[in-house]
């Protein structure tokens, strides 16, 4: 270990910067966040650091930076491009003993500036010893998505209660198993979104009974369509967290691998005229004797649990049976399949509106308004469309809708074995007899689909 990481303490404290440019900016900012007092020595300043300086967030010292310059500093960085200045500041800093800085120049630092993930009072320091700074910041970004903005909120609370955690547990290991448990249970995802006051009532109810919270919770949580990349950053912090996941056919291979590897996996899919099919009614059930018994239960569903995704039917038995839950949305077939073959949903020259459909009702039958899709400059998503799709453009037309009007079918859409099958509705059929397109699929109608030629990107 080449440099010791510590954490100084500049609250109120002077400390200087030399050089006006915009990394001497970026600097000064991450000073003003620790709330230290900034003096800034250069010639010439930048319209940022010009700016602080309107409310005396920064005192400007406007002229080259001389020996006599440094005084009784707490902390001082050289951040200008003249070598022989960065050199004059750090000699001068190091016979001073005042730690010192010289951006992109290791070899004449006291001390390096890290790369800083921000969950304040929680900071997290990242640092290469000056060898690789841009590594440094991948990684700084890496955490940055598993680690929850809502960390300092439950630091903060967990500050709060330590004096009467302290006073209720006499035994450090009693204490410990009290904050493990509140950091990485229920009463954490209570914090997480946004439900503060139910989990300090938490953690009251458990300073006086001295018992765990016997009752789980459940996280709707969209998959998307199939790319691991588009899931959200909440999305994979509750999977990666379950302790048993319920996932349906849709949800990727992808996705799956970023489940927990100690997780109980639970198949609950479905398929049209399928025996294996899973009844709702069961998933239901399950979701709540799951809760009930105490796990963190994921509801893993392929693209938007609120889109086709009957996530509503879920949550609608976990509220009655008094189930704590959270919906995480994911990004729909719709946005996600069409964007990955380059046809946009909405054109300023082809589409003003766009309709969702889904090709299957309750009672299997596919039972439309048709009347209401033949309408110019619209665009209409159908899901689940395939085994449908030859009868879906029979009646499109038949309604009134022109023959030569642009389909696309997408086929495992956002994945790497993607494929868009572009035609027309009359021409579909043919399409259909020729090729083998497999489930799953989807299926949009409009003029944007001739967008396909000129704004494909992604394979094929």
């Amino acid at each position: 270990m080449e440099h010791l990481p510590i954490f100084i303490n500049i609250r109120q404290k002077p400390t200087l910067v030399v050089g006006g440019g915009d990394i001497a900016l970026r600097k000064i900012n991450l000073l003003l966040k620790a709330h230290a007092k900034v003096t800034c020595v250069s010639p010439h300043f930048c319209e940022g650091i010009k700016t602080l300086s309107l409310d005396s967030s920064v005192s400007l010292v406007n002229k080259r930076f001389e020996a006599s310059d440094i005084s009784n500093y707490s902390v001082i960085i050289s951040a200008t491009d003249d070598s022989k200045v960065n050199e004059s500041v750090s000699k001068i800093a190091h016979e001073s003993r005042i730690p010192v800085n010289v951006v992109d120049s290791p070899e004449l630092s006291s001390f390096i500036m890290p790369s800083i993930v921000d969950r304040s009072p929680v900071v997290i320091a990242v640092s290469s010893s000056g060898k690789a700074p841009v590594l440094a910041r991948i990684i700084r970004a890496k955490l940055e998505t598993i680690i929850p903005s809502s960390y300092g909120i439950l630091a903060e609370i967990a500050g709060e209660y330590r004096q009467k955690v302290k006073d209720r547990f006499v035994k450090i290991k009693d204490r410990r198993a009290f904050w493990e448990a509140t950091f990485s249970g229920v009463i954490a995802e209570k914090v997480f979104s946004g439900r503060i006051q139910e989990a300090k009532a938490d953690i009251e109810k458990q300073l006086i009974d001295s018992v765990e919270m016997n009752l789980g919770e459940v996280y709707l949580v969209g998959a998307g369509p199939g790319d691991p990349d588009l899931l959200t950053f909440k999305a994979l912090r509750l999977i990666q967290q379950a302790d048993v996941v319920l996932y349906d056919r849709l949800v990727s291979k992808g996705v799956m691998e970023l489940v927990r590897r100690d997780s109980e996996l639970i198949y609950v899919g479905k398929k049209g005229g399928s025996d294996k099919s899973t009844r709702q009614i069961d998933i239901n059930a399950l979701l709540v004797d799951l809760a009930k018994s105490g796990k963190r239960v994921c509801r893993l569903k392929g693209g938007d649990p609120f889109i086709f995704g009957r996530g509503g039917e879920e949550i609608e038995s976990l509220s009655e049976h008094g189930i704590p839950f959270q919906v995480v949305p994911g990004i729909t077939a719709a946005s996600g399949c069409s964007s990955y073959a380059g046809i946009p949903l909405t054109h300023r020259d082809f589409s003003q509106s766009c309709r969702f459909v889904t090709a299957h009702l309750k009672d299997g039958t596919t039972n439309l308004p048709w009347e209401e899709f033949i309408v110019e400059q619209q665009t209409i998503v159908f899901y689940m469309a395939l085994s449908g799709a030859s009868y879906i453009c029979e009646q499109l037309i038949a309604h009134g809708m022109r023959e030569e009007m642009p389909i696309a079918i997408i086929e495992k859409g956002t994945m790497p074995e993607q494929k868009v099958y572009i035609t027309s509705l009359k021409d579909l059929p043919n399409l259909l007899s020729k090729e083998d397109i497999n489930a799953p699929t989807l299926m949009i109608v409009g003029e944007v689909v001739s967008l396909n030629e000129k704004l494909s990107w992604y394979g094929n």
